[in-house]
């Protein structure tokens, strides 16, 4: 089986054709189709090592006149997008948390800046109704990432988990910097600790399109250290991967409809909303599931609802308010 399409994990994503046709993109430009160093890898193929590009910076700011060349670029390596203004007080702590990330990262991502207020085409592009806001920019189209300011940690935690996807579709080109001493490098170097071992064997894996492999990594990781919650949240986001390869959303809803106290097929749609962004309507599919449901089937809608918890992230606000859903359900 082949990876998962990028279209197939981005239903939800942002539209920004609005941005792309606006400018006169030559041939294989975002939205041209799957081409290119950035495009998925073949089936059964191995995710090949990305381009390397020289950059001045590791961030940078962008603007409406700008962006098609971030489109662009977005098709090689991964670019984290942070739209603020000057205004927002969150923001000037989320920005300065952002690029010391980004510089650990050492060139595997990008971080663009966009000021939501000089930039309105931008902000109504990303549908930016608060701010700050966070997406990811992948072969020119957007995944999004989180709202409002968090801890660094979870910051980092949400990071991986973009780079996995990035990897399993064949966005792996670096970053190479060019002039040190510009703004973004200062920090550059010495290069981000190396992974540990099981990590990195895991993230390989990823990249090679193996995820398996991948899978196998992070459970050693667990046995090793329970409490290890960068491979807990490596090891949800790869199962998911796993699971939605060679699914068809249209045939897998119409599944669903037909058998709606069938676990298996409300997972499986469950799982396609959620690599799609529609996680809220992931997270009620499996709460109305777990309503109706007998208990020989609820410890394993309560299992995947965890699971999936942990892809997206404790501190996020639709994991809160779907942790209250399911402890009225429980309580």
């Amino acid at each position: 089986m082949s990876n998962p399409s990028l279209s197939s994990q981005l239903r939800g994503a942002v539209d920004l054709s609005v941005l792309k046709n606006r400018a006169n993109a030559p041939a294989g430009a975002p939205g041209a189709g799957p081409v290119g160093p950035g495009a998925p890898a073949a089936p059964g193929a191995p995710a090949a090592a990305g381009p390397v590009i020289p950059m001045e910076s590791l961030f940078f700011d962008a603007t409406d006149a700008t962006f098609n060349d971030v489109l662009e670029l977005s098709r090689s390596i991964p670019i984290v997008v942070d739209l603020w203004a000057e205004w927002c007080e969150p923001c000037k702590q989320l920005t300065p948390l952002l690029e010391r990330v980004i510089t650990d990262y050492a060139g595997r991502a990008l971080l663009v800046r966009i000021d939501v207020d000089s930039n309105p085409q931008l902000a109504q592009a990303f549908q930016a109704t608060s701010i700050p806001t966070v997406v990811a920019l992948l072969q020119g189209q957007s995944v999004p990432l989180f709202q409002g300011a968090m801890p660094e940690a979870q910051v980092r935690q949400v990071f991986e988990q973009m780079l996995q996807l990035a990897a399993a579709n064949g966005v792996t080109g670096r970053a190479s910097l060019q002039n040190p001493g510009e703004p973004g490098t200062e920090d550059a170097a010495p290069a981000a600790p190396p992974l540990p071992p099981h990590h990195a064997a895991a993230f390989a894996a990823i990249e090679a399109g193996d995820f398996a492999l991948a899978i196998s990594e992070y459970e050693a990781a667990l046995q090793e250290n329970p409490r290890d919650e960068d491979a807990r949240a490596g090891l949800g986001q790869v199962r998911l991967l796993n699971r939605v390869q060679g699914l068809d959303l249209q045939a897998a809803r119409a599944a669903a409809a037909a058998a709606p106290l069938d676990p298996e097929a409300q997972f499986a749609v469950a799982d396609l909303d959620l690599t799609g962004g529609h996680v809220e309507d992931a997270f009620n599919r499996l709460l109305e599931l777990f309503a109706a449901s007998g208990d020989d089937v609820r410890s394993a809608v309560k299992e995947r609802l965890l699971e999936l918890f942990g892809v997206i992230g404790d501190a996020d606000p639709r994991t809160l308010q779907a942790r209250r859903a399911f402890a009225n359900l429980l309580f």
